[in-house]
């Protein structure tokens, strides 16, 4: 298919190997995710060449980078890729202009296009332009490293843990930067991240990777939700629902939102009215009851179709739940699950605490 990214490698290290057969979405965020010695660099090191799979297969909308049945391999420089490290790796004696100029140089362009100054109001920087790498917090030498990608106006953009050398305060300032990439640039991402919550706040789709091997892979809401993986039976699994700012309550400082299928009361949330955004709602804050609750302290109470159900071996429940179109995960006890008499299929009533929702 041409509007996607077909993506096929085997490579062996003796200690480590990589195989994977992926075709991922031709535009949007693209999460690898797993653990250290996964196999996400190394597939993302595959995929800007840097990496060369002795048997592999790389086709990017179309365009055939790689295929090692007929002797093809298109070295880094010719790949039309962006890349960003964990490091910003700017020029130290060069202005934030000077470096986003430097790329544009090799290829025989100017800074004076309507792309370059699309980048640089999309990332925030554009009062940085003449300072030095020295005067910028770590947030904005990492902005400007993503902008010195996108100038070149690449085919795809390559992500490798591109918050993991910055603090806590620096990652939710560059965060919001990150989330308008897939909304306002026509370019596919790859993004490598072992944060649970990257992964909530960008993926679209997502990639589960193990020892070299996909666990799975598919759109971000379904796969957090499969019962099968572990990401589903974790202390910290949660579901991502996408939603719309629709009315505020400052009284009792609380925002509701929609969604497709009903309505949610969340704590209160600092945006317009009309705003689309992300919500998380933790699997241990779910609980579920046969019948509406007449007296509860829950705001958002909610029917729900039970479709799928799993036992763990700690006396505990994992129930993957269907609300209007949006999967739920609920951990609750294997004893309530009993007593409730709880099966696949069953209409049921989810009551998620307005407390436990982050967006």
């Amino acid at each position: 298919m041409t509007d996607s990214i077909i993506a096929q490698f085997k490579l062996d290290y003796g200690t480590f190997a990589l195989n994977v057969d992926l075709q991922l979405p031709s535009s949007g965020i693209t999460v690898l995710f797993g653990h250290s010695g996964s196999g996400k660099t190394t597939l993302l090191r595959c995929i800007a060449g840097l990496q060369h799979a002795p048997q592999g297969f790389l086709s990017i909308n179309g365009n055939l980078w790689q295929d090692s049945d007929n002797k093809l391999f298109l070295p880094t420089h010719k790949r039309s890729l962006g890349y960003v490290f964990q490091e910003a790796n700017l020029f130290a004696h060069l202005t934030v202009l000077g470096n986003l100029s430097y790329g544009l140089k090799r290829i025989g362009q100017t800074a004076k296009t309507e792309k370059f100054d699309q980048v640089i109001e999309l990332l925030g920087i554009t009062h940085l332009m003449e300072r030095l790498p020295e005067r910028l917090s770590g947030g904005e030498r990492q902005r400007v490293a993503i902008a010195r990608a996108l100038v070149l106006n690449p085919e795809i953009l390559l992500m490798d843990e591109p918050l993991a050398s910055l603090d806590a305060k620096r990652k939710q300032e560059i965060l919001p930067f990150l989330t308008r990439l897939h909304s306002e640039l026509n370019i596919p991402v790859l993004y490598v991240t072992h944060s649970q919550q990257e992964v909530a706040q960008l993926a679209d789709y997502l990639v589960l990777l193990a020892d070299g091997n996909v666990q799975a892979a598919g759109l971000l809401a379904d796969t957090l939700s499969r019962l099968d993986l572990p990401q589903a039976q974790d202390r910290q699994a949660a579901s991502v629902w996408q939603v719309t700012v629709i009315e505020h309550d400052p009284a009792y400082h609380l925002t509701r939102v929609a969604f497709a299928g009903g309505e949610l009361s969340v704590p209160v949330i600092n945006a317009a009215l009309g705003i689309s955004l992300r919500i998380q709602i933790y699997a241990r804050d779910v609980s579920i009851t046969l019948e509406v609750a007449k007296t509860t302290s829950i705001l958002n109470v909610l029917p729900a179709t039970i479709t799928d159900i799993v036992d763990d071996e700690a006396g505990q429940s994992m129930i993957r739940l269907r609300v209007g179109s949006q999967p739920l995960l609920a951990h609750i006890t294997r004893k309530s699950a009993h007593l409730l008499a709880l099966q696949t299929g069953m209409m049921v009533y989810v009551q998620i605490k307005g407390t436990s929702i982050l967006n």
